[in-house]
């Protein structure tokens, strides 16, 4: 497979991580950070998915180049406005209540 780019929608198991195992998902790619780290590892930021195709959580996740699949073709992608609420939604920080005097 070739490197993953943001919009991939891959499949996270075993291959990827031995820490998701017991509970693979589908994982709407966001960002692929460039981080140095061990040889053949990466983290990605993006969102789990439901077997329906919606957004469970946002995740960031540290997994095996090697490991990284696609998607099986039949699983739901989410709807875009969907991902795109989530991505820019909080628009700001909060920011704490004015003092008046």
């Amino acid at each position: 497979m070739p490197p993953p780019e943001p919009g991939d929608l891959l499949w996270i198991d075993r291959p990827a991580s031995v820490q998701f195992a017991l509970a693979p998902f589908a994982f709407l790619l966001v960002r692929v950070h460039r981080w140095s780290t061990y040889t053949g590892w990466i983290w990605l930021d993006g969102f789990e998915l439901s077997d329906e195709g919606r957004l469970v959580q946002r995740r960031s996740i540290f997994v095996q180049t090697a490991g990284i699949q696609p998607a099986p073709t039949s699983h739901p992608r989410p709807q875009p406005r969907d991902v795109m609420a989530a991505i820019t939604w909080p628009k700001t920080e909060p920011t704490a209540p004015r003092r008046t005097r």
